[in-house]
């Protein structure tokens, strides 16, 4: 995280995407240390305002900093053999069951040494730091056991201190059955609630608590057993949610107020209503439809319908979606699920915000954070049209300049 900085910096005649549409003329955009101090349409500021500030330039897109917020940056090894056999024709499902997916990572993570992980992680992040990235979620969930989890997120939070971007971390121990557990999850579920979670809790090591509610990892009645322990520990919960298959895991987030329900190929009616009446939002991750070449899309134009604010994520993961460039997100939830390239900006910014609990991050106004990206093209829809490194010209992380 950045040192306090007092600077005044001046944007002219941006183009400024606020986080949720483009405002409509050229805007000079103030900022004056760790917050943004004024937007105004250049046209209509004097020359008082601006002095004492320095002058950044003018013309290109200034957008809220992205945010990622569903990823799973802190793992050891890789599954590269796993993508051939998918391209074999062999499901996720299966490669779960035979031992591989997350127990393939597990083994591997566990096997790590901490500045392995670290040094893996931090490169991996600093990649998404150069795609414009400014906050992102970084789970736990390829340790599980109480040693391991509380290693992944003590390591998330030294990315966070070491790094120049904020990182929240979410404690998903409930992400598979270890070894150690195989045929007894209940008894693995009372290790959650009972040692790690409480541990996570009291160490400050958790923002949030998530669950993979599916036919291959977690029924409801054990993901609710989480949640009821996350709320008698004031955290608060997401939930992986109706990706293979319909198990009601977005309603039940939503009757735990839950963040968010990510993924969500297989969301009902049920299940947005729910979420509509919660305040839930919906985390697209294309990333991961396209690496498992699913056919099922999420409900968009029901969640549309519905007003479910639609957030957009990377899923940054070594097995279902190893990519780590977020603006590629951009492009692949518009071409994909057919999002405008406006829905999916603000699906990286202010959606994605309020999936993380957020509310002074992912929009620009006067007294919001002054985490903020100035790229350069012509307009904010070139940052979905194209899948192209190389457009950031600067990165504001509180006001503290990283790139430029």
């Amino acid at each position: 995280m950045p040192t306090t900085d007092t600077t005044r910096r001046l944007w002219r005649d941006v183009s400024v995407f606020d986080g949720l549409s483009t405002l409509p003329e050229p805007m000079t955009v103030i900022t004056q240390g760790p917050c943004i101090e004024t937007i105004a349409p250049s046209c209509e500021l004097s020359a008082e305002p601006c002095a004492g500030t320095i002058d950044m330039g003018s013309g290109g897109v200034m957008t809220p900093g992205l945010i990622d917020c569903h990823t799973h940056l802190v793992f050891g090894g890789q599954r590269a053999g796993e993508f051939e056999s998918r391209l074999e024709g062999v499901s996720y499902a299966e490669i779960a069951r035979q031992g591989g997916g997350i127990l393939g990572t597990v083994k591997a993570t566990r096997d790590a040494s901490d500045e392995t992980l670290y040094d893996a992680a931090a490169k991996r992040l600093m990649a998404m730091i150069d795609d414009g990235v400014t906050t992102v979620e970084i789970k736990s969930g390829y340790g599980l056991s109480v040693e391991h989890e509380l290693r992944m997120l003590r390591i998330a939070r030294r990315l966070g201190n070491e790094l120049p971007v904020r990182v929240t971390t979410t404690l998903l121990a409930a992400h598979a059955v270890p070894p150690e557990f195989k045929g007894d999850p209940d008894g693995y579920i009372d290790l959650v609630c009972q040692e790690i979670l409480p541990r996570a809790s009291r160490e400050g090591l958790a923002d949030a608590v998530d669950v993979f509610c599916e036919n291959i990892a977690f029924d409801l009645d054990q993901c609710r057993r989480v949640f009821e322990a996350a709320k008698a520990h004031g955290l608060p919960v997401k939930a992986h949610a109706e990706q293979l298959s319909l198990m009601g895991a977005s309603r039940l987030t939503a009757q735990y107020a839950g963040l968010s329900a990510d993924h969500i190929e297989y969301l009902d009616d049920a299940g947005i209503d729910a979420m509509a009446a919660a305040g839930c939002v919906a985390v697209l991750l294309p990333g991961a439809f396209h690496t498992l070449r699913e056919t099922r899309c999420p409900p968009i134009a029901a969640l549309r319908a519905a007003g479910v604010p639609m957030a957009v994520s990377s899923d940054a993961n070594p097995g279902t979606s190893p990519i780590f460039f977020p603006t590629l997100m951009l492009n692949l939830a518009c071409t994909l699920f057919r999002l405008t390239p406006q829905e999916a900006l603000a699906g990286m910014t202010r959606h994605a915000a309020q999936a993380l609990g957020e509310s002074r991050l992912g929009h620009l106004t006067p007294g919001a954070t002054a985490d903020l990206c100035v790229w350069n093209v012509e307009s904010p829809a070139e940052l979905a049209y194209a899948v192209q490194p190389g457009r950031l010209r600067h990165r504001l992380l509180e006001g503290v300049l990283t790139h430029g």
